[in-house]
């Protein structure tokens, strides 16, 4: 397959930031550095932000700093408000030359950057009508185990396979790249294989265990996705993470290189088992599906579908949906019905499959989630809530 050469737009002319409510005029950031010692102006309030349990800090022109708190919005209406200039001094020290290249181009930019002792966390740095605005994520330093996570027994017995294709997918902020770093620390104190992650930006460390593991980040170690997974082909891997199966060519190569004798894991914003089946086949043209259909049936593994939930007391926890790729699901792949799977998955629970809504009505019964969470995180909601009415709880949700 071909690759066609992308083209970038040379950066724009700019002038200096203004503190108008409304911007018409690109802003150009210049790189920083903090005086030796003294750490970066932004820890101060990602140190906030950790200490209250937040997962994300925004920062947008003219308001107060925000932060995301077990998935809502809460404005720090104590701390002044931030122009866009003074945003642009909070973030420049922490972009580095490619992402501040990446904004001058492009106006957006991703970057990762570490507090020690505290945590990572993944940036972007954007412009809108306002200036410069910037959300922060935090990413653990420490990995989260696939047991405190609570993962099903299904996950880690994919973690044993040699070979193949599986696809963690889920909406933005789901817990995807979490759910992957525990997958892939498992398969690093349990295995002597070489494990290569691509990402961007790279999030969890993965330190040598019993493999050995080569991180690999978009931009700064490699041009792309496509171009790093056709790289790793020739790096004698035995387990491969793609951070996300961006664009058809990825897909294909994903594939590829599952069926020549490697485990691959990647992501895809999906909501369901039998939708991420249908997104990976739907990206190729009409005359290829067929072929497609063929191959994956072959190479896909699972696929795990999962949704964050609000947790009774404070905190969220992970609803996963679980699709394995039995001899009944390869052939329903195979013949163009994923419209069964569903159907497959309710009556092969004792194989390992679990739907979204099983997932979610063992949260209620375990008094992890309140019932109209369920409800509300449902895809399936009729299905859900007849659950929840046969079981006794109530299911006035409209």
């Amino acid at each position: 397959m071909r690759v066609v050469p992308e083209r970038s737009e040379p950066p724009r002319a700019v002038e200096p930031p203004s503190r108008s409510a409304e911007r018409s005029d690109p802003i150009r950031i210049v790189p920083e550095r903090s005086e030796s010692g003294s750490g970066n102006r932004i820890d101060e309030l990602l140190r906030e932000m950790i200490a209250r349990g937040a997962s994300d800090l925004h920062l947008t022109a003219d308001n107060h700093p925000v932060l995301r708190i077990h998935g809502e919005i809460q404005h720090l209406a104590e701390r002044p408000k931030l122009d866009s200039a003074q945003i642009q001094a909070l973030v420049a020290p922490i972009m580095g030359e490619k992402a501040t290249g990446d904004f001058s181009a492009l106006r957006d930019a991703d970057c990762a950057y570490e507090v020690p002792g505290l945590a990572r966390f993944r940036v972007n740095v954007f412009e809108d009508r306002k200036g410069i605005g910037a959300v922060l994520r935090q990413i653990p330093i420490t990995i989260i185990s696939a047991d405190e996570l609570g993962l099903p027994k299904a996950c880690l017995d994919l973690c044993k396979l040699t070979k193949g294709l599986v696809v963690v997918t889920g909406p933005t902020g789901s817990g995807k790249s979490t759910t992957l770093a525990a997958m892939i620390d498992h398969i690093n104190r349990t295995r002597a294989d070489h494990i290569i992650t691509i990402e961007d930006p790279i999030e969890f460390v993965h330190p040598n265990r019993k493999c050995l593991v080569n991180q690999r980040e978009v931009g700064t170690h490699t041009k792309g996705f496509k171009q790093a997974l056709r790289a790793a082909l020739r790096e004698d891997p035995d387990v491969v993470l793609v951070g996300e199966m961006r664009d058809l060519e990825t897909v294909a190569i994903a594939i590829e290189t599952a069926e020549t004798g490697h485990l691959v894991f990647g992501t895809l914003h999906t909501t369901t088992a039998a939708s991420t089946v249908d997104r990976i086949i739907d990206q190729f043209s009409a005359d290829r599906q067929a072929q497609i259909r063929v191959m994956l049936s072959e190479s896909l593994k699972g696929v795990i579908a999962q949704v964050l939930c609000k947790k009774i007391g404070g905190g969220r926890v992970a609803a996963h949906e679980v699709l394995l790729a039995t001899p009944a699901v390869s052939a329903l792949i195979r013949d163009g019905k994923t419209f069964q799977l569903a159907n497959v998955m309710q009556t092969s629970r004792q194989l390992g499959m679990v739907t979204m809504n099983d997932s979610l009505f063992a949260l209620v019964q375990n008094k992890k989630i309140e019932p109209r969470e369920a409800w509300t995180k449902s895809v399936e909601k009729p299905g859900i809530a007849t659950m929840l009415k046969n079981a006794g709880y109530p299911t006035s949700f409209d």
